[in-house]
């Protein structure tokens, strides 16, 4: 299995470096567009990337991102395939209401990229509808994912076939995350591969979008 990775690795490295690098670069952008990709964060539990991405870009499209009301942002939610639309356009309304500031968003200003463990934990513990895995997510898709986990069942799944845990915990609590989290960081450090580069290796080999169109 670890001969087979780091094949594997080999032959995607490039790619995924450089969809990292254009992860990293949202960071320098407006406020507005690393909003947006919390508001994808929050899109995605149990619903697809692509249809989470289809979903935001629309609503960024039209404004309704930055201004709508939930039931304005719903249908948009529903119509791109994003399951329980409802309570997700009511956490994208109340995060939104959570980092504007004189009727703008300035969602960079309230996060402290110099402690990312303590960021994390902070997210996931003040923006509702966002769990340890989505705060890693909405981390690195900013450029500040290098040592976390995004810990969905497809990456545990693929965390079993390695031999990293014997077996998909049936629940994920925080300090399960932790401890799973830390046994990733182990295999990335055997394997020479960086947990953002691991993650998206997973991806591209058994998820259904090509390393350019990850998120």
């Amino acid at each position: 299995m670890a001969q087979s990775l780091t094949l594997l690795y080999a032959s995607k490295k490039a790619d995924i470096k450089k969809r990292l690098e254009e992860l990293r670069r949202v960071w320098y952008e407006n406020d507005r567009k690393v909003f947006a990709e919390l508001a994808f964060c929050l899109c995605t539990p149990q619903s697809s990337a692509k249809a989470s991405d289809k979903a935001i870009k629309s609503c960024a499209d039209c404004n309704l991102l930055f201004v709508g009301r939930p039931e304005d942002i719903a249908p948009v939610l529903t119509k791109s395939g994003v399951r329980f639309s409802t309570h997700k356009s009511n956490y994208i309304v109340e995060a939104r209401n959570y980092f504007s500031k004189d009727g703008d968003i300035k969602i960079k200003e309230k996060l402290n990229t110099q402690d990312i463990p303590g960021l994390r934990n902070w997210l996931a513990d003040n923006v509702m509808g966002l769990g340890m895995k989505e705060a890693s997510h909405f981390l690195r898709n900013i450029g500040f994912g290098k040592d976390v986990a995004i810990l969905d069942r497809h990456v545990l799944r693929c965390l079993v076939d390695y031999g990293v845990i014997p077996e998909v915990p049936k629940t994920l609590t925080k300090q399960k995350y932790l401890e799973i989290e830390e046994k990733v960081r182990e295999f990335s450090k055997k394997e020479n591969i960086p947990m953002d580069e691991m993650d998206m290796l997973f991806w591209s080999e058994y998820g259904s979008l090509p390393v350019e169109e990850m998120k």
